[in-house]
């Protein structure tokens, strides 16, 4: 395996992103950061706060005085915002659909990115999201795009929610990832689409532990 590198691994939601780079990340022995837990810390503090999702000027605001943690135990990490785990918080429905409402703020973008390259300047990582490749880390020495179809994502997203809640309807969950893929991919700051360079994958008919393998083959060649 290569003693240092930068991993960008790009997708839509559900697509695997997470779970894949952790387990990249853990045989890379390197950091890993998941950016959209990031957009999600500014969602919840809004909801918290009755922050309007139209109130750009008031979400800048508040994004720039949030400190955002992550810290590491294991295979799993917590989310600290201004000292307060909020590590499974993130994870409710209302935050689900507002995240990439707030995502599309360019001032929030802005502040976030630019804490996350402070981040990635401190050495190897494996950082996942939507723009890692095309805006983050442009100059990642391997930049991966996970593909996966909607129906396969909300069947995954499906599974998550009820394993916290049975009380989930699979139609909704599947709405919410449409209505979430379609402000992404056509924002106009950032819009979540594979990077000049980067690998395409399709997680269809692939377990996590294969797509896992399969850019650990592409990273041992740098």
């Amino acid at each position: 395996m290569p003693e240092s590198i930068t991993v960008a691994i790009d997708g839509p939601s559900a697509s695997g992103k997470t779970t894949v780079g952790k387990i990249v990340a853990r045989e890379l022995k390197c950091r890993f950061l998941d950016t959209g837990v990031m957009y999600r810390a500014v969602a919840l503090s809004a909801i918290r706060k009755n922050i309007e999702l139209t109130d750009k000027d008031s979400l800048i605001t508040m994004a720039t005085l949030l400190k955002i943690e992550l810290v590491s135990q294991g295979f799993n990490d917590k989310l600290l915002v201004n000292g307060i785990d909020i590590t499974e918080e993130i994870k409710d429905e209302k935050v689900d659909r507002s995240v990439s409402k707030v995502a599309m703020i360019s001032g929030v973008r802005r502040e976030l990115v630019s804490q996350q390259r402070r981040i990635a300047a401190d050495g190897p990582i494996v950082m996942v999201g939507r723009d890692i490749g095309t805006v983050v880390l442009p100059e990642a020495e391997l930049k991966i795009y996970l593909e996966a179809s909607l129906e396969l994502r909300a069947a995954r997203r499906f599974r998550e929610l009820c394993r916290k809640d049975g009380n989930v309807d699979h139609a909704r969950v599947q709405e919410d990832l449409e209505q979430r893929d379609e402000i992404d991919r056509n924002r106009s700051d950032s819009p979540l689409k594979p990077s000049p360079g980067s690998v395409l994958i399709d997680t269809d008919s692939l377990d996590i532990q294969s797509v896992a393998e399969q850019i650990l083959l592409l990273a041992s060649r740098y």
